[in-house]
């Protein structure tokens, strides 16, 4: 893949991690920090919350793993599986910018 489609591919991939990402910590404070138990009135943002927590830590992750990408592409590695060394086909790149296998390997990976 070339860097430039590359680039294109990463910083759209960014953009949309920390919109996501803003839109989840504009929320305040969380209920838990009331001390809600569940069952109380209203418990049901207590799980909305813990939900969100999740969902935060999940883009935390993915913007990890766009970092990795990104210093991949500085050093010249990019599109290359980090286990192997194998070119990654850039159909995978265009779907997933952040890929680090191929999808054998990733296939591999999931079963162990």
């Amino acid at each position: 893949m070339e860097p430039e489609r590359a680039r294109e591919l990463l910083g759209r991939e960014r953009s949309r991690l920390e919109r996501t990402l803003g839109l989840h910590r504009g929320d305040g404070p969380l209920e838990s920090s009331q001390n809600r138990e569940p069952g109380d009135l209203d418990s049901e943002d207590l799980y909305q919350d813990e939900m969100d927590e999740g969902r935060i830590e999940e883009l935390r992750e993915q913007l990890a793993a766009l970092e990795r990408a990104e210093a991949r592409l500085a050093a010249g590695t990019y599109g290359f599986s980090v286990l192997s060394g194998e070119a990654i086909p850039d159909g995978r790149l265009e779907a997933r910018p952040t890929a680090e296998l191929t999808v054998e390997e990733q296939q591999l990976r999931e079963r162990s």
